[in-house]
């Protein structure tokens, strides 16, 4: 299978360019919408939600990730293997909080290029054809050398949010398995406590819980918190103990 994971918008012109290449290079491969409105431009953001839904993905599949503001430019393109999973995208950080945090991880620099290359669509033009080759089993077709990331966000999370949902529910980077159930979220001037699931909480009351991807995820019982609580992608997130 090959996943993409991208921002490139699911209502634009863009995604429907790249499927048309992986149809034509790997035309017996499920291709499957991970995320496709990952945060515009937001490499470090999308690195982290990257990472959350990489335990899901299967072993032996395929993930191209694309969130590329730096397409055209020095950033180089490469390839991971991280715990039997293969990403696929530019060196710039994106996969690099999955591969950090993998027991066992092989970066490679992508020697393969296209005849005809656009400076500013990397992700049709030289990421989806090898990632349709590596979910051939194509290893040598796509002339990898083994060599390690630029770009190295690490394992450690991030203390924002990275993602809000057409719900309004804003996740944030952080794992809530390494917080305190009695944990408050400051965000915006207040304080968040947390609540096991939506129906816990009163109607239009903010809390976090653990979301399905195993986030700390602020949201609001039949409300939108990022509206709310006028939340955006990028906003810190403290962590208070209960008083």
């Amino acid at each position: 299978m090959i996943f993409l994971f991208t921002d490139f918008g699911a209502a634009g012109i863009y995604v429907g360019q790249v499927k048309a290449v992986l149809q034509t290079y790997a035309p017996k491969h499920a291709v499957i919408d991970l995320l496709n409105d990952a945060s515009a431009f937001n490499v470090k953001a999308g690195a982290h939600l990257l990472a959350a839904l990489a335990e899901r993905i299967p072993r032996g599949s395929v993930t191209l990730a694309v969130v590329d503001p730096g397409v055209g430019g020095i950033r180089a393109p490469v390839a991971v293997l991280a715990d039997g999973r293969w990403f696929i995208g530019p060196d710039n950080g994106l996969i690099s909080v999955a591969a950090a945090r993998a027991k066992k991880c092989e970066a490679y620099s992508i020697g393969w290029r296209p005849k005809e290359l656009s400076a500013s669509f990397h992700g049709r033009d030289l990421f989806a054809p090898v990632a349709a080759m590596l979910a051939r089993g194509g290893r040598a077709q796509a002339k990898l050398r083994k060599g390690a990331l630029a770009v190295n966000f690490g394992p450690r999370d991030i203390a924002e949010v990275i993602y809000v949902d057409h719900y309004g529910n804003a996740m944030t980077g952080l794992r809530a398995s390494g917080l305190p159930r009695t944990a408050r979220l400051a965000v915006r001037d207040r304080r968040i406590v947390r609540a096991r699931v939506f129906s816990d909480a009163p109607s239009g009351e903010a809390f976090w819980y653990e979301n399905s991807v195993g986030l700390a995820e602020i949201a609001a019982n039949s409300d939108s918190a990022a509206a709310r609580l006028g939340l955006r992608i990028g906003d810190a997130v403290g962590i208070a103990s209960e008083q």
